[in-house]
């Protein structure tokens, strides 16, 4: 019989515990989950599920003009804010139930509190005061916005998680950062009618990125009325006396605007947890150090997801808590790999992406080729629309592999996935060019770029 109440204790309702609690309950373990707020994580609650239910409700407006051009006409339109918020609480609800039922159906004990760590091997509940103990700890209590203390006027401001909630559509938004999660609610907004302003402190949107897709997007941006304004950031945010808000610029522009949005990094959320009682070392910015199987400096403690400063996904997340239960109750150590990770940015376009930049790649091999085809979908052909797609390949010149597959358009996040197994399972540019073409397609421009763009040597651009 075991000396303890648990065989593993999981602090957080997120993707990533929630997963591994299923799984090691399913594996005959005694196993207990405490979430404080609700189950489902950043994710379902105020993050991914919520804000693609907003993308798409920012992308019928260009829907609504370009059914012009295939012969559709409509009467008054008239966007209803509340009435999307209301359908966007009921699914999270939905979705939220789910996570609790399938934590429920693997014999599970879900606990209703605040969990903080006591010692290497307890915690106690802040909802009773009742300290449990526990053969293995999970911390997966993921990341929130970084509020930006240090900005006067930050009070005044809100992040991704207040956005999800306000009770009315602004007419007007600034929002500070260049990241994924500044762009996509840069382009929800523009897209729902709000006049928008980005404020980003670096040379271009995006960083990490492949720079011919910021680039693009950029442009993109701009042309359907967004302010981008890349080199500045803001010193100041001040209320005025009629409820709207000033944002003052580094470079002594000031922005007046209905709200103003932060979105400059997420930090882990490890406050007051009890970390430092169980031997558990953070990082300078509060994450908690995992060796390579997510283990913690504790022998029996482990931490995934946002909370380890690692890879900032929820399939990352589950995919490590797929790690940890086989790593700590199957003795089959296993290690997260986070090579070649597909992912995509919800803006308007899309970017879909796998594998390396054209600048990661020109470091690391000795010649590459690029591949890039620029063209105007046939869709924008009858609807009007000034924008174009970008399709890019990066391919390493000695063996022929694809190393980095770019998109910027539509539906590119779809398509990231697909490029993702393909980039993975190490598929070559002669594949590429033997399959056969899917048309009329955006996507055939995959396999229709016979010849590369130019090549790079040593990172120096060459004759193609």
């Amino acid at each position: 019989m075991s000396a303890y109440d648990y065989d593993l204790f999981v602090i957080g309702g997120g993707s990533g515990g929630v997963r591994a609690a299923r799984r090691a309950a399913m594996l005959g373990k005694k196993v207990a989950i405490a979430e404080e707020y609700r189950f489902g994580g950043t994710c379902v609650i105020r993050g991914c599920v919520p804000k693609k239910l907003f993308v798409y409700a920012s992308q019928f407006s260009e829907a609504w003009e370009d059914a012009r051009g295939f012969g559709w006409n409509f009467g008054e339109r008239r966007f209803d804010w509340s009435r999307l918020m209301a359908n966007k609480d009921r699914e999270i609800e939905r979705l939220e139930g789910i996570y609790h039922a399938n934590v429920q159906k693997t014999g599970a004990q879900i606990l209703a509190s605040r969990a903080v760590i006591e010692g290497q091997h307890e915690i106690r509940l802040l909802a009773t005061d009742k300290v449990v103990t526990a053969d293995k700890i999970l911390i997966a209590t993921g990341g929130r916005p970084n509020p930006f203390a240090d900005l006067p006027g930050a009070e005044h401001c809100i992040t991704s998680e207040e956005a999800f909630h306000l009770e009315r559509l602004p007419g007007s938004v600034v929002i500070l950062g260049g990241g994924y999660i500044a762009v996509e609610f840069a382009n929800i907004f523009l897209g729902l009618g709000v006049q928008t302003t980005l404020v980003y402190r670096g040379q271009e949107i995006l960083q990490g990125f492949d720079d011919d897709l910021r680039h693009g997007l950029h442009q993109a941006m701009e042309h359907k009325g967004m302010s981008v304004r890349c080199r500045d950031t803001l010193i100041k945010v001040v209320q005025k006396p009629d409820g709207r808000f000033e944002a003052h610029c580094e470079s002594g522009d000031i922005l007046d605007a209905d709200e103003v949005m932060l979105a400059i990094g997420r930090k882990a959320n490890t406050e007051n947890l009890g970390c430092e009682k169980a031997g558990v070392e953070l990082d300078a910015r509060g994450g908690v150090v995992v060796d390579e199987y997510s283990r913690t400096t504790a022998d029996n403690i482990f931490a995934i997801g946002d909370v380890t400063h690692r890879v900032q996904l929820t399939p990352v997340a589950i995919h490590e808590a797929m790690c940890f239960v086989e790593t700590a109750f199957r003795d089959n150590p296993t290690r997260p790999d986070y090579d070649t990770i597909a992912t995509a940015v919800f803006s308007q376009p899309e970017i879909g992406t796998v594998g390396l930049t054209e600048a990661n790649a020109a470091k690391s091999f000795d010649e590459i080729e690029i591949y890039k085809a620029t063209f105007k979908p046939l869709k924008n052909s009858l609807s009007g629309r000034d924008e174009r797609t970008m399709i890019k390949l990066v391919v390493d010149a000695a063996s022929r592999k694809v190393i980095g597959a770019h998109i910027l358009g539509p539906d590119a996040g779809e398509l990231s996935q697909v490029l993702g197994i393909a980039v993975k399972a190490g598929v070559t540019k002669d594949q590429f060019d033997s399959t056969m073409a899917v048309h009329p397609t955006m996507a055939e421009e995959l396999v229709t770029m016979y010849e590369p763009s130019y090549r790079l040597r040593n990172g120096e651009r060459i004759a193609a």
